[in-house]
């Protein structure tokens, strides 16, 4: 079973990581929001596309749109953090009962 339990640990930390960077790519198009981008720079251009997915539908969401301050950012790093916390102390957790 110890198999089972590396694997499962091994499939957290990835995912742990991989939140983590996803998190700081948020974060780095935040900050760049507020300066005016070159929309063509390559790194303007990695940023809204790997994070405009999932900020569109949270910004529909939003019942508070017009304020002129984007809360969407800050709603999926939470998001981010619960899932941390949540999900992946879930699955250690469920890795330990495999000893």
């Amino acid at each position: 079973m110890f198999i089972a339990e590396n694997l499962l640990m091994a499939i957290a930390k990835i995912l742990d990581i991989a939140l983590t960077l996803y998190m700081w790519v948020l974060i780095a198009r935040a900050v760049i929001s507020w300066v005016n981008p070159d929309p063509y720079n390559p790194i303007v251009m990695f940023l809204y596309r790997a994070t405009e997915p999932v900020l569109a539908p949270v910004r529909r969401w939003l019942p508070f749109r017009n304020l002129g301050i984007d809360l969407s950012p800050l709603i999926v790093i939470l998001a981010i953090i619960f899932l941390q916390t949540f999900l992946i102390g879930s699955m250690k957790q469920m890795a330990m009962l495999f000893r």
